[in-house]
């Protein structure tokens, strides 16, 4: 049984192929005390849109790089959805010197032309190994089955992946018995760890006799992650099977750790929901990694996707009376409260004025205000509705991203007789659905002549990638929505927004 670790390749999810020259030397070192017969090393892909790293793309130096410090079998792989028979001697001719084995990323349901794909890469005198994804749907893929025994004399192995990494023991020997009764080609099993089970099942896959398996490094992968190296080896070497140094193996594990702080994979609610259902994780990904998106409402939208539903619940659309030609939209930031009095006084001063929370962070400062209040409620932004308020009334009406919301829909039971959906954003193509957007439509529905903000400070010092993109986003639409209705944006505290006109609350104060 043999060994693969694709921590290059999996972890570049995380990094967007991009690793530390110097955290891959010590990688290729520690490696190479240790038994793990193949490193699978990134991807080799015809040019995509927007910016991939070295790894994704591995030209020829970094491959011969890579070689010159490495005594292991290095292994690259191919998306099959992008890459065709025709395109296999251009991609991988030039690195034949450096690479022992092709894998090939394969949907089932692009079986019989991945077989094309796999034929020319024999042909050009690579080991070959077929990655099949979606195993726990393999059952429901008929065309796929009636091809298996295609793969003989073709592929040298054929890997098992739980793309989901929703998989039981049990599922991982029923699997392997069928594909064992449609071909005799060697077996590999690469198990992802949604629902912490991708030791136990690759255990199980070893137990069965496959002759691959794959880790990475503290579980560096896609989503949730994969089988940690580390755990393999330790749990092998505990059963005698393996004997290997520890210091060497620390060292790696050591260094890969201080670059899970910074990225923080690994399994949590959304992923093992997402598993237990065999949903896809690029999408789970992406809401986790989005910081208004808590994990209830990420729960809520796979919910919705797990029983076919578009949305959980569909609002009245939001009618406005007349025109209000004045609101001020409140953010997350702490300047409201910082000039909470201020604030109060202007409002009180100008009944006529409109406030939209755009985030219910900073809701509790207006709660001494007669003026009409509007609520957002975006992502989970109705539970820190509830936790803001807790026991006392909440006052005003809430309105929703237009139906049907991607992350589901969930309304306070205090506000559900108050609460509406927009019918439509119309000035931006994107981040439709976030708070800012929905805001500024409500601002655009009441063709309102001034608008003022407050709580928009922007981030300063040392800030997260997930604040740097909010920053990002804001910045874009305030400068779609002046563009599109030329009505300038007046931040009444300081703020850290280019696009908004910067206005002290002072100078309206009568």
């Amino acid at each position: 049984m043999k060994i693969l670790d694709c921590t290059l390749r999996d972890g570049g999810y995380y990094t967007n192929w991009d690793f530390d020259n110097g955290l891959v030397d010590l990688y290729l070192q520690s490696l190479e005390h240790l038994p793990v017969e193949y490193l699978e090393v990134g991807y080799r892909s015809k040019p995509l849109p927007g910016y991939l790293g070295k790894y994704f793309y591995l030209p020829l130096p970094v491959l011969k790089e890579l070689k010159s410090k490495s005594s292991k079998k290095l292994v690259v792989i191919l998306n099959e959805k992008d890459v065709r028979a025709a395109d296999a001697e251009e991609l991988l001719l030039p690195v034949k010197n450096y690479v022992t084995m092709v894998r090939m990323a394969i949907d089932p349901k692009n079986f019989k032309r991945a077989l094309e794909l796999a034929q020319k890469i024999k042909e050009l005198g690579f080991e070959v190994a077929f990655n099949v994804m979606y195993m726990s749907t393999w059952k429901e893929e008929k065309e796929f089955l009636d091809l298996l025994d295609k793969v003989d004399g073709v592929a040298d192995y054929f890997y098992m992946v739980d793309s989901y990494g929703g998989v039981y023991p049990e599922d991982v020997k029923e699997t392997i018995a069928l594909v064992r009764s449609k071909t005799g080609v060697r077996l590999g099993f690469h198990g992802h760890n949604n629902l912490e089970m991708a030791l136990a099942n690759t255990l199980v896959a070893i137990e069965q006799g496959v002759d691959i398996v794959d880790a990475t490094i503290t579980g560096m992968g896609r989503g949730a992650g994969n089988l940690k190296t580390e755990l393999l080896l330790s749990s092998l070497q505990a059963k005698n099977q393996l004997n290997f140094d520890y210091n060497e193996l620390a060292k790696v594990v050591d260094a890969f750790s201080d670059l899970h702080k910074q990225h923080d994979w690994g399994t949590s609610l959304p992923y093992m929901v997402s598993g237990a259902n065999s949903l896809p994780q690029k999408q789970v990904m992406e809401w986790v990694g989005k910081r208004y998106y808590s994990f209830n409402s990420i729960i809520r939208a796979l919910n919705n996707q797990t029983l076919g539903k578009r949305d959980n619940i569909s609002l009245p659309k939001i009618k406005f009376g007349e025109n209000l030609s004045k609101v001020l939209i409140v953010g997350g930031g702490p300047s409201p409260v910082d000039h909470v009095h201020a604030i109060e006084q202007f409002l009180n001063q100008n009944p006529e004025i409109l406030v939209i929370h755009a985030s219910s962070k900073n809701a509790m400062s207006f709660a001494n205000i007669s003026n009409d209040q509007i609520f957002c409620l975006v992502g989970d932004e109705g539970h820190r509705l509830e936790l803001v308020f807790g026991e006392k009334e909440i006052s005003g009406n809430c309105v929703l991203p237009p139906y049907p919301r991607k992350m589901g829909t969930y309304i306070p039971k205090a506000v559900e007789n108050n609460a509406f959906e927009l019918e439509r954003v119309e000035f931006t193509d994107y981040f439709k659905g976030s708070h800012t957007a929905i805001a500024l439509q409500i601002s655009i529905d009441l063709n309102a002549s001034s608008v003022y903000v407050t709580g928009y400070d922007a981030y300063s010092g040392s800030i997260s990638k997930r604040e740097h993109e909010l920053f990002l986003e804001n910045q874009y639409l305030f400068k779609i929505y002046k563009n599109y209705r030329n009505v300038e944006l007046e931040s009444l505290t300081p703020t850290g927004y280019d696009s908004l006109t910067q206005t002290s609350i002072y100078s309206l104060i009568k």
